[in-house]
């Protein structure tokens, strides 16, 4: 096999391809990764990994106001934006030399540029408008990702309407900030600015922030938002953006009359869009729907030989769900036995404002929908000791059974390190847990995931400690 002759290729090296490029490796196959920016792609560099170095850098700036609770005495504080930004810079580089590191050591051969399917097997490299070669694989996976929507006249220009890119290396601090949007993302941001101090204003245009999660975790999360500060606009639109200077007037409607404000900055977070563009799928069968590829359920597309996953494909859109998509994509490739299809409805999906929001399964309303009969539980942080000796007694973890076979649908979660916490109920909904095993499993005091025994006790009328 020739040096640019591969068993495998991946078009992307971000969360999805690099994982998948190492995988496939393990498995002994010839692999090769292209990658035309970052190793690590947007959620290492710009997403994922970075945010949660500022959200970090928010959540001490939050505790320091109120050490007094804790019985300590902090003067004159404050904080640099510069080097926070510094700081969430070199997290990110120290993960993507790190990611250089891993593919390495697995024996994956990077190629620097931008890949383009050419024909059947074939793929074209070019870098900065040069050609770098011409390889060819018998598998090829494309990787490529997302990038963030942009409405029409409400284009984002970098400098005042800025995406999360910018809004993660901010030319100055705003003192007061729109977010568009009121997803993972959106709330992310928001969180962060407010808690440093910004005036934030939230528009949503559905009818409650945090849309995708459970209703009444939605609406706890909008209680606490609205009480850090922020203002928060749901079934509300922002119809137009004007730019002045050093600030862009917004104008903002809802039920049926519009308003004008003024705001330093705007971030723009109102979904993402799949990089199907300038990656040869012209030539192919490969079938586009809404700027995402379509595949079935082992990652296939319609072109024989060429597979999708991560952010270019369907929901839900989060560098776990690339990741394993693509370590199930190559070992079905290899022939690897017990290979079972992503089940999407297992996939935890976190946000790490304040408070953090985790959950996993149906939401309760969405059982019902379903036709499903229920078991709901919940147990509330005030409840809980370790939570009340850390200082973060609001929040709440609400469990859904299917009340006939015991069957974990969904659990829902507000509060400090949920985040953390879900993990749990992921695992358990992997083993097809009911409620029995839940109940007998010992969780170790004092914890936080008591709270998640706790839960599943409150289903079935037997909660102790409230």
């Amino acid at each position: 096999m020739s040096e640019s002759s591969f068993d495998l290729i991946v078009i992307g090296a971000g969360p999805g391809g690099y994982v998948t490029a190492i995988r496939a490796s393990q498995l002994g196959m010839k692999t090769a990764v292209i990658e035309r920016e970052h190793l690590g792609g947007i959620c290492l560099n710009w997403g994922c990994i970075p945010t949660k170095a500022l959200l970090r850098t928010s959540e001490i700036y939050h505790n320091i106001q109120r050490a007094d609770d804790f019985g300590i005495k902090v003067k004159d504080f404050s904080f640099d934006i510069k080097k926070v930004i510094e700081r969430s810079r070199g997290v990110a580089k120290q993960l993507s030399d790190g990611v250089a590191y891993l593919l390495k050591k697995n024996k994956v051969t990077v190629i620097d540029g931008a890949g383009k399917l050419a024909s059947k097997g074939k793929v074209t490299v070019e870098k900065d408008g040069k050609k770098v070669g011409d390889f060819e694989a018998k598998h090829i996976i494309l990787a490529t990702g997302a990038r963030a929507r942009a409405l029409p006249g409400l284009e984002p220009d970098g400098k005042l309407i800025w995406t999360y890119k910018e809004a993660m290396v901010p030319d100055m601090f705003p003192k007061s900030l729109l977010v568009i949007g009121s997803g993972a993302i959106g709330i992310e941001f928001a969180s962060f600015y407010r808690t440093l101090g910004a005036d934030v204003t939230v528009v949503e245009v559905m009818d409650r922030v945090l849309p995708v999660e459970d209703e009444e975790i939605s609406g706890l999360a909008h209680k606490a938002f609205e009480k850090q500060g922020m203002t928060i606009l749901t079934k509300t639109e922002v119809k137009a953006l004007k730019k002045g200077k050093n600030n862009v007037t917004a104008t903002i409607a809802a039920n049926g009359k519009s308003e004008e404000k003024t705001f330093d900055r705007v971030i723009l977070a109102v979904g993402i869009v799949g990089n199907v563009e300038d990656i040869g799928l012209e030539n192919t069968k490969i079938k586009v729907e809404k700027t995402h590829v379509v595949t079935d359920e082992w990652s296939q597309t319609n072109e024989p030989g060429v597979y999708a996953i991560g952010d270019l494909t369907g929901p839900p859109w989060l560098a776990h769900k690339a990741s394993h998509e693509g370590v199930i994509c190559v070992e079905k490739i290899a022939g690897v036995k017990d290979v079972h299809p992503l089940k999407t409805g297992r996939i935890p999906g976190c946000t790490y404002c304040l408070p953090q929001v985790a959950s996993v399964g149906l939401t309760e309303a969405k059982a019902k929908e379903l036709g499903r009969k229920i078991r709901v539980g919940r147990f509330p942080f005030m409840g809980n000791g370790k939570a009340i000796a850390l200082g973060e007694p609001e929040g709440l973890i609400k469990t859904v059974f299917d009340a006939e076979t015991g069957e974990l649908l969904g659990a829902h979660m507000i509060g400090a390190e949920v985040t953390e916490l879900i993990q749990g109920y992921a695992v358990a909904m992997t083993l097809e847990t009911t409620e029995a095993e839940l109940m007998h499993t010992v969780y170790p005091h004092p914890t936080l995931s008591e709270m998640m025994h706790e839960a599943v006790l409150d289903a079935y009328d037997r909660t102790i400690h409230f």
